[in-house]
């Protein structure tokens, strides 16, 4: 058995602020603390501990390196530029600032590029392996004889930022930002200049533009209109016409001189129209469950009328793109190809909130021998509900977190003895570090006026002196105060804790902005989409994260707490980080499209994120365990996310046994929960296997149990159908759905999901329907089978695999015919011909079938109604394998209901729209049929049960 490694990386540093000398020897001494009431609570504006450090006066005065036009209020950290304001080991310039397409870093005379496009790949493809695009210069753009000892912050907006530099004689300002091909640039004193690595290749000189080639790269310099550059002993400059302003945009790859050409004028529309503020807004809607997030360019014209600009995405951001098209170039990067628009001010886009869960339902232990199993395992954490492995804010937090999901999984079972008992840990826990008493020095959090932010003592990893973390630390207090606030609504009252629970909110990534307190949104990287963990960011490679999890546990946990205490605004920035983040992982950690990593990096994941890569590796462990398990835990209902795409789920589960040699020896509970996730049935069969495994110190054997046996009854998340309830979730099984949601209040409700099913959800309940009909606790009706090993409970009997005529099912199964039965068809209010928008869905699985030749058949039942310009449309979806990929998707022509009341019969008859693919056997194949209203502003019945069929081209 291995040994269990404590899983955060940075040493602590010292605790003390004060020391007297008593015979040589140094004894910390802390002063009394000076508690600020917020409520109930309260926190200490006292030092008790180690502060924030850096170059010089750090400590005491953040704003050192920032200059007088930069920006009022908290200063941010834990970005992707940090180094350059939190100058912590070179006080003068910053570490590489990777923005993308370009890397930058700072020097005396001016701001280097590198636009290096070749990983250095280290490691090997079973161990531990990093890639990396480090920062290779090709040009240095500043002015000539520029001498700054040192470069400042002139200012910073939500994904940019503008160094500044001085000698005495001459300045210069720079802005650059995520996602900006261009550099902006004003001057004063002096010519500009841009020298290069080498000789440059300049493939155009005329007037005020230039073009020019760099170790294989393509860069523009655009002067003001009447001025020129000039080229010499490897130096291009500009008086700039006494103007005073330029900037410097990199192209993408071309493959001709033409488009080369072609994309340097497209570009010099915009050349003048400098970026000088960024910012992003979001809405949620709940009755849609969609995100729509935009992000807006402010620009000035240094001259012409142009006030659009030039922007590149990220692929987190271009697969989900609202209302634009991406042109073809795009631009190499360390998170994958990086898509251009052009002439733009803004863009959106839109993305599903697939909702989240306090917990699962217990419809597969919540009787019978399972539940006596799951009985007995909370039994036993009664007397010890937080198992707490330390005192400082991360493993209180990781208690906290354990006794939050005993509590949740006790009250499913109404073992109101183990909830109340983890309730209890977790109150008193709280209002402990929520209380700031006269002296107290410890459990306490300290607010610091000069950095604008809320330290926990004792610290741990750095969440002091480099502001490391606190998103991870600080999201395990709100989702248990979440917990607690649901039973002790009078303990999350503002006038009681819940003004504490916002400061901890607000000071990891604040949702306010303006507020005077601490920095907007402090850990989250707007643009990037996704957390970073380190305060300063000060390393070569930029700034980096590993558990990306631990960032979506404090996401969900501002969707929990803003559900449970009414606050919208909270929840709304939780679905915000929540839904962007999400994305942002499947792409950057797991690279589920296995288009983004290095093809020689051999890896299908990565334990940490880095500013130019990403590493098969953690701070604290070596292990492949834990270097995958680190991006998986903790495992709760907020988690749901990874298992979005089962078939990667079984690919990463895959590469950690083949990297391990073998099946997990440590850590294997969060790994079997993760595997439930994708194949819930072997995950299930290692848990009854091996019942001597080590718990991972936040977890518990009645959580492990509950998860993966209620995954084996549910089976997959289904992505397919939303709720109009942020706490709700759809789960498929053999093509049989189960809708869940749970109510944290006080009122009943009723949820409605995208395919019409509805759900009545009583106070303070988690309930189920479809394959599984359960509401809060053992004694509710629908109980699934004691046997283990049985089964779940369909809609309706199991049907032969090898039949090819299937009826669309309640439930959402294709099955054998079932009693008469309707749905609706939600309404389009738009155009949505050939995109399945709010269906209805239905899916078998598990198939094996001959394919016999011939089309696919169906006889939809439809009625609008007296519905004037209604037309209902179905694509029918072909999986041959079962390995989440649809190999054959025939898309018919909408057909246009009659506004005659009685049912009309939608056919193959209405012919191809489209078709992708080919048929072939199934083979454990998937067959899904979409059903939705392409036109109209009305909805439509859908006959199912024994009416609507569907006849598969097979035998």
């Amino acid at each position: 058995m291995k040994p269990p490694v404590p899983h955060r990386r940075w040493a602590l540093a010292a605790a003390t602020a004060l020391a007297l000398v008593v015979g040589g020897l140094a004894i910390p001494v802390t002063p009394a603390a000076v508690a600020a009431p917020v409520g109930a609570g309260s926190y200490t504006t006292t030092p008790v501990g180690a502060l924030p450090s850096g170059c010089g006066a750090m400590s005491s005065n953040p704003r050192q390196f920032a200059t007088a036009n930069a920006p009022a209020g908290p200063i941010p950290t834990n970005d992707w530029w940090s180094s350059l304001l939190w100058k912590r080991t070179d006080c003068s310039f910053s570490e590489p600032l990777h923005a993308h397409p370009i890397s930058y870093d700072t020097f005396g005379d001016g701001l280097g590029f590198s636009a290096n496009s070749t990983p250095a790949i280290s490691g090997t493809a079973t161990g531990v392996g990093e890639f990396h695009y480090p920062y290779v210069q090709d040009i240095r753009v500043g002015m000539a004889g520029l001498a700054a000892p040192l470069v400042k912050v002139d200012g910073w907006t939500d994904w940019t930022v503008s160094p500044h530099w001085s000698d005495g004689t001459r300045t210069m300002r720079a802005t650059i930002g995520h996602g900006l091909p261009f550099a902006y640039f004003q001057t004063t004193g002096g010519n500009a200049q841009i020298s290069t690595a080498g000789t440059p290749d300049v493939w155009s000189n005329n007037g005020a533009t230039i073009g020019f080639r760099v170790n294989g790269h393509d860069y523009v310099g655009y002067a003001p209109s009447g001025a020129s550059w000039t080229v010499a002993s490897g130096r291009i400059s500009s008086t700039l016409a006494g103007r005073g302003y330029f900037s410097v945009a990199l192209l993408p790859p071309t493959s001709s001189a033409t488009e080369r050409a072609a994309l340097a004028a497209t570009y010099g529309q915009y050349a003048h129209a400098h970026v000088t503020g960024t910012q992003v807004s979001y809405a949620y809607n709940p009755a849609t469950s969609g995100l729509t997030t935009t992000y807006a360019f402010t620009t000035t014209a240094r001259e012409g009328t142009a006030t659009q600009t030039v922007v590149s995405l990220y692929p987190h951001q271009w697969k989900s793109l609202s209302g634009s098209t991406a042109i073809t170039p795009t631009y190499p990067s360390a998170r994958g190809r990086m898509k251009v628009l052009t002439g733009v001010n803004q863009f959106r886009t839109a993305m599903k909130f697939q909702g989240i869960l306090p917990e699962l339902p217990a419809v597969g232990d919540g009787s019978g021998g399972d539940l006596s199993t799951l009985t007995g395992h909370l039994a036993a954490t009664r007397a010890n509900p937080m198992d707490q492995r330390g005192n400082d804010t991360y493993w209180t937090g990781k208690g906290l977190g354990r006794a939050a999901r005993i509590a949740e999984m006790a009250d499913q079972v109404n073992d109101t003895t183990t909830r109340d008992s983890a309730l209890n840990a977790i109150r008193s826990t709280l209002t402990d570090w929520f209380t700031a008493s006269s002296g107290k020095t410890s459990r306490v959090f300290y607010y610091d006026n000069n950095w604008g932010t809320l330290i926990g003592y004792p610290a741990s990893y750095g969440s002091d002196q480099e502001l490391n973390d606190h998103h991870f630390h600080y999201g395990y207090y709100i989702a248990a105060a979440a917990t607690l606030a649901k039973f002790d609504p009078a303990w999350a009252a503002t006038s009681r804790y819940g003004g504490m629970v916002d400061l901890l909110i607000r000071d990891a990534n604040n949702y306010r902005r303006g507020d005077t307190q601490f920095p907007y949104l402090r850990d989250f990287d707007i643009y990037a989409g996704h957390d970073w963990a380190s305060g300063h960011g000060s390393f070569g490679s930029g700034n980096n994260q590993e558990s990306s999890s631990e960032g979506m546990n404090f996401a969900s946990a501002l969707i929990q707490w803003g559900q449970t205490t009414g606050n919208t605004a909270i929840r709304d920035a939780g679905v915000f980080l929540y839904t962007t983040q999400a994305a942002a992982i499947q792409e950057y950690w797991f690279d589920v499209s296995d288009q983004n990593f290095p093809a020689a990096f051999g890896h299908s994941t990565v334990g940490m994120v880095w500013g130019d890569g990403g590493a098969y590796a953690t701070w604290f462990s070596g292990e492949p365990e834990m270097i995958q398990g680190i991006n998986l835990l903790p495992v709760t209902g907020g988690h749901l996310y990874l298992g979005n795409n089962p078939a990667y789920v079984r690919t990463n589960y895959a590469e950690l046994v083949r990297n391990n040699g073998g099946q997990p020896t440590v850590w294997q509970d969060i790994l079997w929960q993760f595997q439930a996730l994708g194949d819930p049935d072997a995950a299930l069969a290692s848990l009854r296997a091996n019942p001597g495994y080590t718990p991972e110190e936040g977890e518990s054997r009645a959580h492990t149990f509950h998860w993966i046996r209620n995954l084996a009854a549910l089976g997959n998340v289904d992505t397919t159908v939303t709720g109009n309830h942020p706490l709700s979730a759809v789960f498929s099984r053999n093509g049989a759905r189960t809708y869940v949601a749970s109510n944290p209040t006080a009122t009943p409700i009723t949820v409605t999901f995208s395919n019409g099913t509805t759900l009545a959800v009583g106070a303070g309940k988690t309930a189920t329907t479809g394959a599984y009909t359960w509401s809060g606790g053992n004694a509710a009706g629908g109980v699934p089978p004691t046997t283990p090993t049985d089964p779940p409970p369909t809609t309706d009997p199991p049907t032969n695999p090898g039949t090819p005529t299937r009826y669309l099912l309640p439930g959402g199964g294709l099955g054998a015919a079932g009693s008469a039965a309707t749905t609706a068809v939600a309404a389009a209010n738009g155009n949505h011909d050939g995109t399945p928008t709010n269906a209805q869905v239905f899916t078998a699985t598990g198939l094996n079938l001959a394919y016999a030749g011939g089309q696919t058949a169906i006889d939809l039942f439809v009625d609008a109604g007296s519905a004037v310009g209604n037309g209902v449309q179905a694509r029918v979806s072909y999986d041959l394998t079962g390995n989440g990929s649809w190999d054959r998707v025939e898309t018919l022509r909408y057909f246009a209901t009659d506004p005659v009341t009685g049912y009309e019969h939608y056919t193959q008859n209405a012919g191809l729209s489209s078709a992708t693919g080919t048929l072939g056997a199934l083979s454990n194949g998937t067959v899904r049929v979409e059903v939705w209203s392409a036109i109209g502003n009305n909805p439509t019945t859908l006959g199912i049960g024994n009416q609507s069929v569907l006849r598969l081209p097979y035998s």
